[in-house]
């Protein structure tokens, strides 16, 4: 019934694991739909017949006015009523309810998924991987494992659309969102923007090619390095071979952006106390904000404190920091995210591991300096980025 149904409706295949249960909902809403139709317009249909000019019941054929064959609202007539207006409304909410555990779903990937961090822009998707390679218009995913897509975009906003997946999410400026999926057989998927961005929207467009296991990781292999922030490792020269250049893995690279940009220089790795907060183990820790709110320290929460610094100050730290908007690029704000999740099990020097604050008016993380700052630290190096020059870091929210 599922196939006919897909068919009848002119729908792409099912090629990820959570498209058949989004199918099955589409199904029951149109099923639903379609009969409820159909049950309004036989109803008007037999009234059209029964009631007709010249009829049995019509007015003229029984010699009486609209007042003396109106009929009176019995309680079966109020109880039918109530029925349908209450059989709606519940349909409604069950409607709701589901779509709504399969939107928390799609956006709670499994432990085990695999990182890829896009990035979206007039009018191509680039895509970063965990080895730290990177593709234009490919994205190549694993069958069978599932991936998780850490998304923003670096002009207007975007909507990563791939049909046979059933999966859709927008794409932000400043901002990170993410979606899951796990492909179910090798091929070759179709990658649409699904909000309109400009002049050239409908050329937006990129591939999803799913290989076995051996097939993903020649692939990944055949990429080039991501040049974020200075050249790749080499290894050591050995004599009569040519050692080709190892591509550093996301963490390292976001590692060389921090030091470049200038992050390292108000913020610490080993969890010591400096002008903004330390990055040992702030990622996915519940931080204290100012106004009395807490936040979790996420992929969007990071991201968004490199955009938009004023928007959530940490507790406890002054908003001293600049916006890094259009200075670092989104793969390098991808790769500082992922530099900063492989502190989150780091521990504190001198000190026990760090423990999230998760209530109103608990101290942050990481003690700030008393008194107030001293002097803002210098700019950085005369390298910068590749995105432009980055102003100093001196604390982050």
């Amino acid at each position: 019934m599922s196939e006919l149904l897909r068919r009848i409706l002119m729908l792409p295949e099912q090629s990820s694991t959570v498209a058949a249960d989004i199918d099955r909902l589409h199904y029951f809403v149109i099923v639903v739909t379609m009969l409820g139709a159909a049950g309004v317009a036989a109803t008007t249909l037999w009234f059209l017949i029964r009631y007709r000019e010249g009829g049995p019941l019509s007015r003229r054929s029984r010699g009486k006015t609209g007042e003396e064959i109106r009929p009176a609202r019995t309680r079966a007539a109020l109880i039918a009523e109530l029925t349908a207006v209450g059989g709606l409304l519940s349909l409604f909410v069950l409607w709701w309810v589901i779509g709504f555990r399969q939107f928390v779903g799609l956006h709670s990937p499994p432990e085990d998924s695999l990182e890829v961090y896009v990035t979206a822009k007039q009018w191509m998707w680039s895509f970063a991987y965990p080895n730290g390679t990177g593709s234009n218009g490919v994205l190549y995913v694993p069958v069978g494992q599932p991936v998780e897509l850490i998304m923003t975009s670096r002009d207007v906003v975007h909507s990563f659309y791939v049909p046979e997946f059933r999966i859709k999410q927008d794409v932000v400026p400043g901002r990170s969102s993410t979606v899951w999926f796990e492909v179910v057989r090798p091929g070759r998927y179709q990658v649409f923007c699904a909000e309109y961005c400009g002049i050239s929207h409908s050329t937006m467009r990129a591939q999803v090619i799913a290989l076995d296991g051996e097939d993903y990781a020649r692939a990944l292999e055949g990429l080039s390095a991501i040049q974020l922030a200075g050249p790749t490792a080499d290894r050591p020269a050995v004599v009569g071979e040519q050692a080709p250049a190892e591509p550093l893995s996301l963490a390292a690279i976001g590692q060389r952006v921090a030091a470049q940009a200038g992050c390292l220089r108000c913020h610490t790795v080993d969890g010591t106390a400096h002008t903004g907060p330390t990055w040992a183990g702030l990622y996915g820790a519940t931080i204290p904000l100012e106004g009395g709110q807490v936040a979790v320290a996420s992929e969007a929460y990071l991201t968004e404190s490199m955009m938009d610094p004023r928007a959530k100050v940490h507790l406890g730290f002054k908003p001293v920091m600049p916006s890094y908007q259009g200075i670092i690029d989104a793969p390098q704000i991808g790769a500082l995210v992922h530099y900063i999740r492989s502190l989150r099990d780091v521990r504190r020097s001198g000190g026990p591991e760090p423990a999230p604050a998760a209530v109103e008016g608990s101290v942050p993380l990481v003690q700030p300096l008393t008194g107030e700052p001293g002097e803002p630290p210098a700019p950085p190096p005369a390298s910068p980025p590749a995105s432009g020059t980055a102003p100093p870091a001196e604390a982050t929210p």
